[in-house]
């Protein structure tokens, strides 16, 4: 075959091809790689902390227990991100970490601020000495602060507190419109009620009829106030009884 019949079978081929196409596919090659590189360019970008910094976090919520100082160490390492790559999930958690904040919910706000809800623990008693419930029988461990206050004692077995609470709250209320305060209860491993008054009085509340043995324990009271020695103890695990233990008797017995 001669160079001329290659020529011309080229020329016919190339007269087939639609070319139209061929540029059309071409440019949308090049604008898919033009797509590509300005995605990259604004991934690089967009997270890029010193193009796009977190500026400043917004902290709104009644709190006198979580110091900014404790804020500013939970979101030290999340705060070297860019605006656009911090995860708020992450930094929500972060906070709700903090001992004593319950809840935080966390949003962006254009151009450079992070705004913080935080709601604190609502702490209602001591738990079984060194934790603590809040409102919801919630048990959680935190340090020690000043504006807590003075607070019941109560505890219980593990798994517990919810029912411990909602009983201190029934028992609470029946002594409290009778003039008692109480002041601690603990339920035992054994599910038997222990009490205390504010005035030192101890209560043996048993298993079972909670609150018709308080109520026994209020309607008796006034008869042991008469008495010339000072009430220590009442054990109210009888039917229709009580036991009393009075100081006097305990203090000899040391």
């Amino acid at each position: 075959m001669s160079w001329v019949d290659v020529s011309q079978r080229w020329k016919l081929k190339l007269q087939q091809v639609d070319w139209y196409l061929c540029f059309g596919l071409l440019f949308l090659l090049f604008v898919l790689l033009g797509l590509s590189m300005a995605a990259w360019k604004l991934n690089l970008v967009v997270n890029d902390a010193d193009a796009l910094p977190i500026e400043a976090v917004a902290i709104k919520g009644e709190r006198d227990k979580t110091s900014d100082e404790e804020i500013q160490a939970a979101l030290r390492d999340l705060m070297q991100r860019s605006f656009f790559s911090a995860d708020v999930n992450q930094v929500q958690a972060a906070l709700e970490a903090l001992p004593w904040v319950y809840q935080a919910s966390v949003r962006r706000e254009w151009p450079a601020k992070l705004k913080v809800y935080l709601v604190e623990q609502q702490v209602v008693a001591h738990w079984n000495g060194d934790a603590w419930l809040n409102i919801h029988g919630q048990v959680f461990d935190a340090p020690k602060r000043e504006s807590v206050g003075t607070l019941p004692l109560l505890a219980g077995p593990e798994g517990q507190s919810k029912l411990v609470l909602t009983t201190f709250r029934q028992l609470s209320e029946l002594l409290k419109i009778n003039g008692f305060n109480l002041h601690s209860l603990s339920l035992s491993p054994r599910h038997a009620w222990h009490a205390s008054l504010d005035n030192g009085i101890m209560l043996e509340l048993g298993r079972e009829d909670k609150m018709a043995r308080i109520q026994r324990f209020i309607n008796v009271y006034p008869t042991l106030e008469k008495q010339s020695k000072s009430v220590a103890k009442v054990d109210l695990r009888y039917d229709t009884g009580l036991a009393v233990g009075w100081k006097n008797a305990q203090e000899e017995s040391h």
